[in-house]
């Protein structure tokens, strides 16, 4: 499996999901606008270990919205999530979306 990017967040496949069980399906939540990345469809569930979260797609496909991004299927296994970062001359910063 390849990584899956939607905006600033960016899925990428690992072995196993580790981490602590979280009651919600949000994997990021815009500082500006407030829109959220989250699971729409599908059975999933997220955990966290290290102040990483972690997601695992239990159906064929989980469906990944944003309000501002077109909806993106997310094939069944172990994901890592990652919020994508970009330099600025302040130093390194996380992508607002």
């Amino acid at each position: 499996m390849q990584a899956i990017r939607q905006g600033d967040v960016i899925l990428l496949p690992v072995q196993q999901v580790e981490g602590q069980k979280i009651h919600h399906l949000i994997l990021a939540e815009g500082e500006v606008t407030g829109h959220k990345h989250s699971i729409s469809e599908g059975q999933a569930e997220l955990s966290e270990k290290d102040g990483t979260l972690y997601l695992r797609v239990f159906s064929p496909n989980a469906l990944l919205t944003h309000e501002e991004h077109k909806a993106i299927a997310i094939p069944q296994g172990h994901w890592m999530v990652k919020i994508q970062r970009e330099y600025e001359p302040e130093g390194w910063r996380y992508v607002a979306d």
